[in-house]
């Protein structure tokens, strides 16, 4: 399923999923026919919604469903599969920085002049990498890995477009549906956590840090703005918490509404293009730091800070922010890192911040250490 126009298209998802019949035990949300995609940052830029022929649901508890299209291939064949050894991280071959470490800290620097002028109140500066290395890249051996090493994030490996495979392990909810509820939790505020010391000093400064306390509140306090505009209840924690990974740590909070009826919720695309592009990957007013962005970075996004996640035939469905994650093709990588720009930022902390996301995801392909 094609949306020419991205997010901004009218495209009614669920009514597709709806004609196709189901045989069988009938499965909670989430089984069934659904359709997974990833989806440009660009909310414009054209986007897929893939309906896999085989998908499986698992609760909690252990029980699992399996979904497959009329005409699928032995589905007893996928469940017999065995995993294949995985892949070894290798040395770089090439690697090309777009902008340049130095370019990024100075573009910090524009930034803030522009936020000091109260202008814009934040914006989320990205910078990229692109390399090469000797073999093919395994995917599904990157999302192993990820597995292993991220156990509180959200593993994904979707196809694009252009015959990329999008792979990652991200932390960040933008929305969960279900029914007439919905949860959101959005991240922002981050430290880097050095290897091998306890880290309650640093998570105790984040906590208590003015400049990320207030990166943290802004999408916070726009994503409780958006969604009283279409939910009768919605309801933001006090105070935001830690949430901790392997190598960083950041400020998160949980967001809850509902409505009266399900027939009042909107369906989860609907609740994607009421959001997205949040403050947590964009910035505020919207707009201004859309255009910001694009006159500063000079480089397409692609998929990265962009949704990912699935719909399914009654509007449910789970949506996260596309980053910590690599854009592969053959022995090709890219991969993306940003920081939360704030009138009290500081150039080189936060090209710190970009080299230590850099570091973390590009350590589940390469040997190599990210400047």
């Amino acid at each position: 399923m094609r949306l020419g126009n991205g997010l901004d298209d009218s495209f009614d998802a669920t009514a597709q999923l709806r004609r196709h019949t189901l045989e069988g035990v009938e499965g909670p949300s989430g089984s069934g026919i659904v359709a997974f995609g990833a989806l440009p940052f660009d909310r414009s830029a054209s986007g897929q919604l893939e309906v896999p022929e085989f998908a499986i649901t698992q609760n909690r508890d252990g029980e699992a469903w399996l979904t497959a299209l009329d005409g699928s291939t032995n589905w007893s064949e996928l469940l017999d599969a065995s995993l294949a050894p995985v892949q070894e991280a290798q040395s770089l071959r090439s690697l090309t920085m777009q902008p340049t470490p130095d370019e990024y800290a100075h573009n910090v620097a524009l930034a803030v002049e522009i936020l000091r002028s109260k202008e814009i109140d934040k914006v989320v500066l990205a910078r990229s990498v692109h390399g090469t290395v000797p073999e093919p890249i395994d995917p599904a051996a990157i999302a192993q890995r990820l597995h292993g090493r991220e156990p509180l994030c959200t593993v994904f490996s979707m196809p694009t477009i252009d015959g990329r495979r999008f792979v990652g392990a991200t932390p960040e909810l933008i929305a969960r549906r279900h029914g007439a509820t919905l949860a959101c939790h959005p991240l922002a505020g981050t430290i880097a956590l050095p290897p091998n010391v306890a880290p309650d000093d640093y998570l105790n400064w984040l906590l208590g840090s003015s400049k990320n306390q207030y990166e943290h509140s802004v999408p916070v306090n726009e994503i409780v703005n958006a969604l009283e505009s279409v939910y009768d209840d919605v309801h933001a924690e006090s105070s935001p918490s830690i949430v901790a990974l392997r190598t960083l740590a950041h400020l998160g909070t949980w967001i809850n509404a509902s409505c009266r009826t399900v027939a009042d919720a909107p369906d989860a695309l609907a609740v994607l293009r009421l959001l997205h592009p949040t403050s947590a990957v964009g910035g505020v007013p919207r707009q201004s730091a859309y255009e910001l962005i694009q006159r500063l970075e000079q480089h397409d996004r692609g998929y990265y800070a962009g949704p990912l996640g699935w719909i399914d035939a009654n509007g449910d469905g789970e949506w996260w922010i596309g980053f910590r994650g690599i854009e592969v093709k053959g022995n090709e990588f890219e991969a993306w890192a940003g920081a939360g720009i704030v009138s009290e930022s500081d150039p080189t902390a936060e090209r710190e911040e970009t080299k230590a996301k850099l570091a973390s995801f590009l350590s589940s392909v390469l040997v190599d250490v990210v400047q």
